[in-house]
């Protein structure tokens, strides 16, 4: 049994889309280009044709991949969401007390996790620890080098 993944409404609708352009649109534009690479000749030593051929292939494990990401997927309306403890679509501010520092992160699920500094996913070691905790409690964090940190939850809210 496949993964249930946790995402918001607009995470959701993203991947609809990106499904979507990819079915549509990026399959007519590789088969045009596997079809002007054929009338090149010989295929092979055809390497347009071979390009074309690995990128088509890259688009089908991508939409089958995100076939399966839309089949799993539990969508969390913000509608729905609470401050009064931490679910993916939240914003937290969080402290550390070895360092007296304070960052704030957007709780998002491995689905929508990129290169964006300021969010952390619900499967991080972070994310999965803080994950039904309330404003005020005590977090021990298992890092992957096997210490352990604490972050106290400083605020929860709600940013779209």
């Amino acid at each position: 049994m496949a993964k249930e993944l946790i995402m918001t409404d607009a995470s959701y609708k993203a991947l609809e889309q990106e499904l979507e352009m990819l079915k549509v649109e990026k399959r007519q534009e590789i088969a045009e280009k596997i079809r002007v690479a054929r009338g090149f000749g010989d295929l092979s030593e055809n390497s347009e044709y071979d390009e074309a051929k690995n990128e088509q292939a890259l688009v089908e494990a991508r939409i089958a991949k995100l076939e399966e990401q839309i089949k799993n997927a539990k969508v969390v309306s913000y509608a729905h969401l609470s401050t009064d403890t931490i679910s993916v679509g939240t914003t937290i501010r969080i402290k550390d007390l070895e360092f007296d520092e304070e960052e704030s992160y957007r709780l998002v699920s491995a689905v929508e996790s990129g290169t964006d500094m300021n969010t952390i996913t619900d499967e991080s070691p972070v994310g999965a620890a803080v994950i039904g905790h309330k404003v005020g409690d005590v977090v021990d964090v298992q890092l992957p080098s096997g210490d352990t940190a604490k972050f106290e939850i400083l605020d929860i809210t709600l940013e779209k």
